[in-house]
């Protein structure tokens, strides 16, 4: 009888000193929390040596496209041209498909959009419409500079009781996690560069098809073509 009741004991002070498997399952996922986060502080801090393109720069292309074309289509041309030949595709790729378009719906807004350049950490796209839309902005991960190339873009934020308007040749800097209602009227195409984590932002440019449009086949465009030209820029390491 003393045998078995010392190793009751023993069994149970065992059991007491050997955490359970649901709390050390916590205490991984917790620890796996606690790492990815602390990996992401870090890679925001430091993202910046992976960005090619310069919003300034950008803006001086988008204006001379406009000085040196009479319609939106050369400008666009141009713009492709010049950053062609200013960065070498040892360093970044781009798609100089200029015929690539695709419809985008995201936040309510409807446009098309010609993808030139898409990254881990930036993307550069012509995106607008002839017909004109509105729509919101959407929270993002990324600083958004929108040149304006033809037409006008109006935007607000809460308690902004005056739009702000923005015209050819002009720019439009939506800093990260800033929010805005935004209005493109008609005829109103813009260069439109993100620089930032990028794929965060991605749902927001899909989430309309399963909500409302159902437009599986340019869904499968868009991510094809997004994905192809990530992989093509990471293939060169350019994240």
């Amino acid at each position: 009888m003393k045998t078995q009741s010392a190793s009751k004991n023993e069994s149970s002070t065992d059991s007491m000193s050997k955490p359970s498997i649901p709390s050390l399952k916590w205490s991984v996922i917790a620890a796996f929390i606690v790492v990815g986060w602390a990996l992401c502080r870090w890679l925001d801090t430091v993202k910046d040596r992976w960005y090619v393109f310069d919003p300034e720069t950008l803006h001086q292309v988008a204006k001379s496209a406009l000085a040196s074309s009479n319609d939106t289509e050369g400008a666009i041309q141009h713009i492709v041209a010049n950053l062609t030949e200013t960065y070498p595709s040892s360093r970044i790729r781009l798609n100089r498909d200029v015929n690539e378009w695709m419809f985008n719906n995201a936040g309510g807004a409807m446009g098309a959009m010609y993808i030139i350049h898409a990254s881990i950490t930036e993307y550069l796209i012509i995106f607008g419409t002839p017909l004109g839309t509105e729509g919101h902005t959407g929270q993002h991960t990324a600083d958004d500079y929108f040149y304006i190339l033809e037409g006008d873009q109006w935007v607000f934020e809460p308690g902004q009781l005056e739009k702000s308007k923005y015209s050819p040749g002009e720019v439009n800097h939506m800093p990260r996690g800033v929010v805005r209602q935004y209005k493109m009227h008609e005829g109103c195409f813009a260069l439109e560069y993100a620089r930032g984590w990028i794929p965060p932002m991605l749902p927001f440019g899909f989430a309309d098809t399963f909500a409302s449009t159902l437009d599986f086949p340019t869904l499968y465009r868009t991510v094809r073509i997004t994905g192809r030209e990530m992989i093509r820029n990471l293939m060169i390491g350019k994240i």
